[in-house]
């Protein structure tokens, strides 16, 4: 073999780890690609959720306060049924109306299955809300933590190019190759 040869041989070799480096690169710009939208989305889901939670127990509140207001008035009229027994009949029945309206609405309050706005249903899309948004803030830090090792992976896969530096394809790889499982742990959230 004569140095043109062994030449020819380096370089095809030497071109031929570029090449995997480059692609390696390549897939995992992708990757992390993916991550950062996966997180972008965790993020927005954490975010949409925990403000649909709060206005459902804000609306929940208002509920509990209307009910109570409404029971505070039943209340009332009740005690004034009570304290003049001589009422004319027809204020009697007035009163007896009033109060059996008013309990109507507060046991509606309770639960409208119907139009789900009854403090039992707004109390449980409240927890769903929350719990959708635990599982989006569970999500996020995997897909940060991709972000970061793939961003690292693609420095160094880079330097090993410029630098011809074997070792650091194979730090930058491994990298790489744990950007990739957290990424896929942060939308299946398996550890």
């Amino acid at each position: 073999m004569d140095a043109l040869e062994t030449t020819e041989l380096i370089e095809s070799s030497s071109d031929k780890r570029k090449n995997r480096t480059a692609l390696t690169i390549s897939i995992l710009a992708m990757v992390l690609a993916i991550a950062s939208l996966g997180g972008s989305n965790a993020a927005k889901e954490a975010t949409q959720e925990n403000i649909l939670a709060a206005n459902a127990y804000a609306f929940y509140q208002a509920k509990t306060i209307r009910q109570t207001s409404l029971k505070i008035a039943a209340t009332d009229l009740e005690l004034q049924l009570a304290r003049e027994p001589a009422m004319v009949a027809t204020a009697k029945e007035l009163f007896q109306k009033k109060i059996d309206e008013y309990k109507k609405t507060i046991d509606r309050y309770e639960s409208e299955p119907d139009t789900k706005q009854g403090k039992k249903e707004l109390l449980s899309q409240a927890r769903e809300h929350e719990a959708a948004r635990d599982h989006a803030l569970r999500q996020d830090p995997w897909f940060d933590y991709a972000e970061g090792m793939l961003q690292i992976a693609i420095v160094l896969l880079s330097v090993s190019i410029v630098g011809s530096i074997p070792v650091l394809f194979l730090v930058g790889a491994a990298l790489g190759g744990l950007g990739l499982l957290s990424m896929l742990n942060g939308f299946l959230l398996i550890v």
